[in-house]
């Protein structure tokens, strides 16, 4: 049975939309990519969204030839350039929209992202960190709008890590991370389109900075032409699909267009599939191919994929899956219609070659695909993606993708695009391309399964690492914030467990890295007890908390250090007194300076804390301090904006804070051990105090909320 006879791409089935678009370029690598969107922004008149699962203020925002392609004066790193961009346009707005990432990245990405654009751009550049998602999703999406007239979307971020220029030499000085550690050549591809296609994807940022930042930007309205300079369009006068993913979340149903979309691709192909992707892991589309490959015998499925995936995680659920994946075609008996790759380089002792994270798919001459999905089970049900897609309307266009899927074979195979044109022309065969090219210094390699574990220990992992769907989470406890029931106790517990990661992290930080010299408590003990002892230590203690108060500094440093300077139950006092005044004063702070400034300094992520305090006094402010969605002086802060009332305010802090304050005041001087020399029998008992520090707040907040309950009874 053909698939040619049917449209791919049909508006509100296998897309979102099917929009029309003056000009579109597929930006191969990441040095092309970031080229493009820095020329853009410099054309930015009104208005600019970023979003990302990363978002970097120190990238690199060069092309090819590094700060050599930079042919303006502003500064080389995205931050810094947003930075005097918006200096020299005042008028222009930026809104900065990353995912509210999981504590796995946490040493992957800049730290406190949030924190550090807000507090060191001018107020219109806004950033927002977004949550507003099932427990265990991730936001996946990467796209770029400007002026809401030219978009960008595909696999890339604009964070570290990912620039790099298509001959992906192995050994180039330029593809170095901030620390300057160099990291393996990396291959990616973005979109770039404009006309009502960029109109579309302006509507999407919109809707997830509405969602996150609980506020309404004004509806799209496209302006100017910033397509960048020296990027003449890969396609003219056509139309685009955008397909997206979205989990059922906080009443919205759940969008699965990128799952019905690969279907279609699948369908449809007749000759060959060529594909880029980073994961392979659904068995839905395993079986589609599975049925496509049997009723089209001579069909070609070429793969190219990463050679290793390099944490345990990946390896036991995506490389696990993906052995599984290929085991049923070899089942089915139609494996060898398919070529599972990599691309390998020169002189590469260590095999991995290119770490492909592309997500792309070329259905013979007639659709090209380029996104954020995977081929895995997260992308069709679980996390956010869009996916922009080609589909051919004449012969103008399927020789354009022709050219541009040769152009990447042409990449990986290191040798021109017209040579993969007159090889091809001989004969169409994928696979007979390939065996020409085995014996070349670069080549796409087979990818060797046969060491790979897929266990149950492995199939078990990949259950929880990539689910189809939000693992669906029992109502058995009361609406805190009034929240549906993926924000319910299991949300809430998976925030606190993480904290309590954030915290054995800190031990590691506080003795490995230079942060040892501010936040280490030995350090602060000695020169509290230096200002000042015995009559006049408490006063000192009081007088460290308001000031750090004042700076943002770490709340639980400070009852730590408290905990080493006295006996335990003088210890709690004095902490529990600084702690409360301490909030007092940056609530007198916030509710003098308003709401405005405020998110001038810290960003829209107010807006959802403001909201929460509001909604339920004293039960709400006790519930942000053990389950805290931001910095304490910042709640502070907030409450006070809110107009919380203040007795409220001091009640819910006193039930929230005193179980955390209690615990560590009583561990004493253990907690001194565990944080200066963390020995596995310290880092045990501190595990201990975790442990005991969760089940006092779950157990205070469900009390209150039992107390809640029978008071609105």
């Amino acid at each position: 049975m053909s698939g040619t006879s049917q449209q791919i791409l049909q508006q509100d089935d296998s897309c979102w939309r099917v929009a029309a678009c003056t000009r579109a370029r597929v930006l191969i690598d990441g040095a092309d990519y970031f080229l493009a969107v820095r020329r853009a922004l410099l054309k930015a008149e009104r208005e600019i969204f970023i979003v990302g699962w990363d978002i970097d203020s120190r990238t690199p925002l060069v092309g090819p030839g590094g700060e050599k392609d930079k042919d303006d004066d502003l500064p080389v790193t995205f931050g810094a350039f947003l930075t005097e961009l918006v200096k020299r346009r005042p008028e222009l707005k930026i809104h900065l929209l990353l995912w509210d990432y999981s504590m796995l990245y946490a040493l992957e990405r800049e730290p406190l992202p949030a924190v550090k654009l807000n507090w060191t751009t001018p107020p219109q550049i806004s950033v927002c960190l977004d949550d507003v998602l099932p427990v265990g999703a991730s936001h996946h999406q990467k796209v770029v709008v400007v002026d809401d007239a030219l978009a960008f979307s595909g696999g890339l971020d604009i964070t570290i890590r990912r620039w790099d220029t298509s001959d992906h030499i192995l050994k180039k000085s330029e593809r170095r991370d901030p620390r300057g550690e160099s990291y393996r050549p990396f291959h990616d591809i973005q979109m770039m389109v404009d006309g009502e296609a960029a109109a579309a994807l302006a509507e999407l940022v919109r809707y997830r900075w509405q969602r996150a930042a609980c506020e309404t930007p004004k509806a799209p309205r496209p302006q100017g032409d910033p397509w960048p300079e020296d990027f003449p369009p890969d396609f003219t006068d056509t139309r685009i699909g955008i397909a997206r993913t979205f989990p059922a979340y906080d009443g919205e149903p759940e969008v699965r267009e990128v799952e019905e979309l690969f279907r279609r691709c699948i369908t449809a192909a007749e000759k060959s599939l060529y594909i880029e992707n980073q994961f392979l892991t659904n068995e839905g589309v395993c079986s589609a191919l599975i049925q496509r490959l049997e009723e089209r015998p001579e069909l070609e499925v070429l793969i190219v994929a990463p050679n290793v995936h390099q944490s345990w995680l990946e390896e036991h659920s995506m490389n696990a899956g993906r052995k599984r994946f290929m085991e049923r075609l070899r089942q089915a008996g139609v494996d060898r219609q398919v070529r599972l790759v990599f691309p390998a380089l020169p002189q590469d002792d260590t095999g991995e070659g290119v770490m492909v994270h592309s997500k792309i798919m070329v259905v013979d001459d007639r659709l090209l695909r380029v996104g954020s999905a995977n081929l895995n089970n997260r992308s069709m049900g679980m996390d956010t993606e869009c996916d922009l897609a080609l589909e051919a309307a004449n012969e103008r266009e399927r020789e354009a993708i022709t050219r541009l899927r040769n152009r990447l074979l042409a990449e990986h195979l290191g040798c021109e695009r017209k040579e993969i044109d007159e090889v091809l022309s001989q004969n169409p065969s994928l696979f007979a391309l390939l065996d020409r090219f085995a014996g070349e210094a670069r080549s796409l390699q087979p990818i060797d399964l046969s060491d790979v574990t897929a266990d149950d220990l492995s199939r078990t992992v990949g259950q929880i690492a990539d689910p189809e769907r939000p693992i669906a989470t029992p109502e058995f406890i009361g609406d805190m914030f009034g929240a549906s029931e993926a924000k319910q106790k299991i949300s809430r517990l998976v925030k606190l467990a993480s904290g309590g990661v954030v915290l054995l992290g800190l031990v590691a930080l506080w003795r490995y890295t230079p942060l040892s010299g501010y936040t280490d408590p030995t350090v602060l003990t000695r020169e509290l007890q230096a200002l000042g002892d015995g009559f006049w230590l408490p006063g000192v203690v009081i007088a460290a908390f308001l000031l750090g108060s004042l700076v943002a500094f770490p709340v639980t440093v400070l009852i730590a250090v408290t905990g080493l300077l006295f006996s335990p139950l003088p210890a709690f006092a004095c902490a529990l007194a600084a702690s409360l005044l301490s909030a007092a004063a940056t609530y007198g702070i916030g509710r003098g300076a308003g709401a405005q400034p405020l998110r001038n300094l810290v960003g829209p992520s107010v807006n959802r804390v403001s909201r929460a305090l509001s909604n339920r006094g004293v039960i709400s402010v006790a519930a942000l301090r053990m389950l805290p969605i931001a910095p304490f002086t910042f709640i502070n802060l907030a409450a006070g904006a809110s107009h919380v009332k203040f007795t409220d305010f001091i009640v819910g802090t006193f039930l929230g804070m005193a179980p955390g304050i209690l615990v560590i005041t009583l561990l004493g001087n253990q907690l001194g051990r565990v944080l200066s020399d963390p020995e596995p029998v310290q880092l045990l008992l501190f595990g201990g105090f975790i442990l005991a520090w969760l089940a006092l707040s779950l157990g205070l907040q469900s009390l209150a909320t039992r107390l809640r309950a029978r008071g609105d009874a």
